[in-house]
């Protein structure tokens, strides 16, 4: 399994590395294409090459012509079979963290939550490689408080770095009498103001935490990015009265996220390619949004033609 392991990774970052040459390749064949349906003269310094690029073109169809990135290979097969994530927490964890990842382990359809112990996270990894998890989430603390959450895809990455704040468990929204138990349900997802590309990258990692639901399902767990700032909110609806009228009641937990780093691989591997990360002169852009668009639409101004 470990040989296994290793060959497969070995496969992934060979992909990896050669997509920078199918852009270029890509590039180059637009390019020819482009000039051909103006009927403009092929660019001279692609003359070399316009016999073997034409040669290319015409075997290529509407899938083959777009070249793949290992973006597309981490979620391949995520359409295929419903995720099942496992949740732990950092050594030592204290009764507040323990109970909110309880509650988290209800908001995940299909996870798996296991006491970290001593365990080193590349035991961890290595073990949910061998039964097939598709995720890893990881949940840290800080004097009780829970400031940090990990979202690992496996089985080569990408790897998510959440900061964690104002976190709500689900007796803190209502009287311990009101608290009644979680449907079990697969929840519909809304994904609010993901906008950038980094915004899609991170709309991306969060959806596949969830399996697609059925049409009638009263669940709806929702990610609205505002300043950067992601709020998670789960609630339940019913219908009442009218075709038109729902009632929509929280069910909690909780929290906001806050994106601070994207890694290319699992969160055993340090030697892993950092994708983005912020910098500390990034926090003085105030105006400047990283994942969705926070200026108002009446506020933009239309380009006279």
């Amino acid at each position: 399994m470990l040989r296994r392991n290793i060959r497969l990774r070995r496969e992934y970052l060979y992909r990896k590395s050669l997509e920078g040459k199918e852009r270029l390749q890509y590039e180059k064949k637009r390019k020819i294409r482009e000039a051909l349906e103006e009927g403009k003269p092929i660019p001279t310094e692609l003359r070399n090459e316009e016999a073997t690029l034409r040669q290319q073109i015409d075997l290529e169809d509407d899938y083959t012509a777009i070249p793949k990135s290992h973006i597309d290979d981490e979620y391949a097969n995520a359409t295929e079979r419903n995720p099942k994530i496992l949740l732990t927490t950092s050594r030592d964890a204290s009764a507040p963290l323990q109970q909110f990842v309880k509650e988290l382990k209800l908001v995940f359809p299909n996870a798996v939550r296991m006491n970290r112990g001593n365990q080193v996270i590349s035991e961890i990894i290595e073990s949910c490689r061998a039964h097939e998890f598709t995720d890893v989430i990881l949940v840290h603390e800080h004097r009780g408080v829970p400031d940090g959450l990990i979202i690992s895809h496996l089985p080569f990455g990408p790897t998510a770095y959440f900061g964690l704040l104002n976190v709500v468990t689900r007796h803190d929204i209502k009287d311990k009498q009101d608290v009644r138990p979680m449907s079990e349900a697969y929840p519909h997802i809304i994904l609010d103001n993901f906008a950038t590309k980094l915004g899609e990258r991170t709309a991306n990692i969060l959806k596949h935490l969830f399996p697609v639901p059925k049409p009638d399902t009263k669940r709806i767990v929702t990610f609205a990015n505002r300043s950067d700032y992601i709020s998670f909110r789960h609630h339940i609806y019913q219908k009442r009265g009218g075709p038109k009228s729902v009632e929509l009641e929280e069910v909690g937990p909780r929290f906001e996220l806050r994106l601070y780093q994207v890694k290319l691989g699992t969160m055993d591997q340090s030697e892993a390619q950092t994708e983005w990360v912020i910098r500390p002169y990034m926090n003085t852009s105030k105006k400047r949004s990283f994942i969705g668009d926070d200026e108002p639409k009446e506020s933009k101004k239309t380009k006279k033609h």
